[in-house]
Order: C-alpha cells, then structure tokens, then sequence
C-alpha cells in the first residue's frame, strides 16, 4: 500500500509542484502550490462538477424526500423503495458526497506530507529523473507570507472562501413555505461548520496547506455558481 501511495500520489504531486516551481512558478513556491491546485482540479472537474450537481439536486427534491416520509411513516421497506424511485427519477445519486470526500482528503493529506517530507528537506528524494531538483526551496509567497509556517490571513481566507462555496450550494425554492427538514438544517449548519474546522484545522499547519485549501476552495465556488446557473435555467427556479 506504500508502495502505491508513493507511486500513485505523492510522487506525482511532489513532482509537478518542482515542475512548476522550476518552470512557470518564478521559483514561488505558492505559485507553485496555485498552479498544482488549479491542475488538479481541473483534471477532477468531472467528479466535482458531478458531485455539486448531486448535491443540489438533493436538495431541490427535499419536499418529495418529506412527503414519501410522511406516507410511508410506518413502513421502512416502502419508503426506502419510493426514495429509490424518486432519486431514479431525478438521477441523483445519494451518495455522491462521499465520494467527494474520499478524493479530497487522501491528496490534502498528500499535499501535508509533500510539503513537511519533501519540500522541506534539504535533499529531495522522490523526483522524476527528467525533473530537475532545485538547489533552495522558497518558501516566501509573493514576498511576504512564509508557506513554511501558519498564516492567519490564509487560514481566514480559506474559511471565507470555504463559507461561500457552502452557500451557494445552499438551494432556496422561493415557493417553498413549509419547515425546513432535518437535510435542510444540517446543510445550514455546515455553512458555519465548516470554516470554523478550517480555522481549527489549519491553525498550527504550514500556511501551505492553507493557500492550497483557500484555491480549492474558491475553485469548488466559481464551479457551484456555474452548476447553479445550469440547473436555474433548466428547472426554471
């Protein structure tokens, strides 16, 4: 399984961030960390742009979600075979919110290990034969920010960047009157939720891991606005 990790992962994120450190980074290592993001979501678009979509339209079909609810209150069997129906109708996939999570946190766990084992060693070890290793790593992103320690303007502003990815995909029916369901509140929550785990997280991290976040992030919002836009024009609401 090391193995695998070190060939499938690490490896391959160590070595395209000296790329673009040596190349078109301007030996910025934060530009560098920008560029690799950018890269590697963009070679994930498929599956986040899926999984934003999911998330929305599981919100969208929350009130038929209730009222098979309430029909079937007393019969589990029936409503866990009209919620099948329901999301067969629609094509969503219930689940797809996990698969969200098991991309991400295996490479920001990579990125921790890239930048703490391999960018800051003296010697790199890992590097392809056709990258070439760089005599001094530098850490200093545009000049002021050291990536090499925590950073609070990047910790608040990947929190910042991470709330407004989570309202967006926050989905409002204007003609919807009734309660908010118990979906519903739990999707409010995490709005909040989930910056303050950023901030707690990434408080004692390597800024680093910090700019790598905040660009996720704002990657993951410029992408919900755009899949809120196709399903507006597509639904009507």
């Amino acid at each position: 399984m090391t193995y695998l990790y070190q060939q499938i992962l690490y490896r391959p994120i160590l070595n395209l961030l000296i790329f673009f450190y040596q190349t078109i980074g301007f030996h910025d290592l934060g530009i560098a960390i920008i560029l690799v993001t950018l890269f590697i979501r963009l070679i994930l678009y498929p599956f986040f742009h899926t999984g934003a979509k999911q998330q929305m339209l599981m919100q969208r079909i929350q009130p038929h979600i209730k009222k098979i609810q309430e029909t079937h209150k007393g019969d589990r069997d029936q409503q866990a075979k009209a919620l099948m129906e329901l999301y067969k109708e629609h094509g969503v996939n219930p689940f797809s919110g996990i698969l969200l999570l098991i991309i991400q946190i295996p490479i920001l766990l990579t990125f921790y290990w890239v930048i703490r084992s391999g960018v800051g060693t003296a010697q790199l070890t890992g590097l392809y034969s056709f990258i070439a290793a760089p005599q001094h790593i530098n850490t200093i992103f545009l000049g002021f920010i050291n990536l090499a320690n925590p950073n609070l303007i990047l910790i608040f502003a990947a929190a910042l960047a991470q709330y407004l990815q989570a309202r967006l995909a926050i989905y409002k029916n204007p003609s919807n009157t009734s309660a908010p369901t118990q979906a519903e509140k739990i999707a409010r929550q995490m709005v909040f939720v989930g910056p303050i785990i950023t901030i707690l997280v990434f408080y004692n991290f390597p800024a680093a891991l910090s700019l790598y976040w905040l660009m996720s992030a704002l990657f993951s919002a410029i992408q919900q606005y755009f899949v809120n836009k196709h399903l507006q024009k597509k639904y009507g609401v």
